[in-house]
């Protein structure tokens, strides 16, 4: 899918809210600028969530409440410790998976085994800045869902 603006990739976030429930997990890839974090934005309006949503780089994770509570977790500053992976389980994603919808960017290779099934979110950005968005389930009943979007 061709996104054409940081808007567009909002509005897709938006969209994509509306199949995502409660202990969904998904996982964001794609390089700096790609727009990940527009697209959380658009997630959280999706959700309903309160406040507004920037990049938690510098805090690691964030959590918005909501009628759904969504977590947004960013690992692109993790990974100072021989292993990760140990550094995600440090913040404690999975105590509140169960409650919220947990977004995570640059967790690939760290966050999959918070959840068995999850949505991988690839998005690139174009030349022309134009994103493209590749979604990719695994397990559980994401194919399904995301044919109703």
């Amino acid at each position: 899918m061709k996104l054409r603006t940081v808007d567009d990739t909002r509005e897709f976030g938006r969209r994509l809210a509306g199949v995502l429930r409660a202990g969904d997990l998904v996982l964001l890839t794609g390089p700096l600028g790609a727009g990940k974090t527009a697209l959380v934005q658009g997630i959280g309006a999706g959700l309903g969530v309160q406040g507004p949503i920037t990049s938690p780089t510098f805090v690691i994770a964030r959590v918005h409440r909501g009628p759904v509570p969504m977590v947004h977790a960013d690992a692109y500053r993790l990974g100072e410790r021989p292993d990760p992976r140990a550094e995600i389980d440090d913040l404690d994603l999975d105590a509140s998976a169960e409650d919220a919808v947990t977004v995570v960017e640059w967790g690939a290779g760290l966050v999959e085994q918070l959840n068995d099934e999850y949505l991988q979110v690839r998005i690139d950005r174009l030349d022309d800045d134009t994103r493209v968005i590749d979604l990719v389930p695994h397990g559980g009943d994401w194919a399904h869902r995301l044919e109703t979007m």
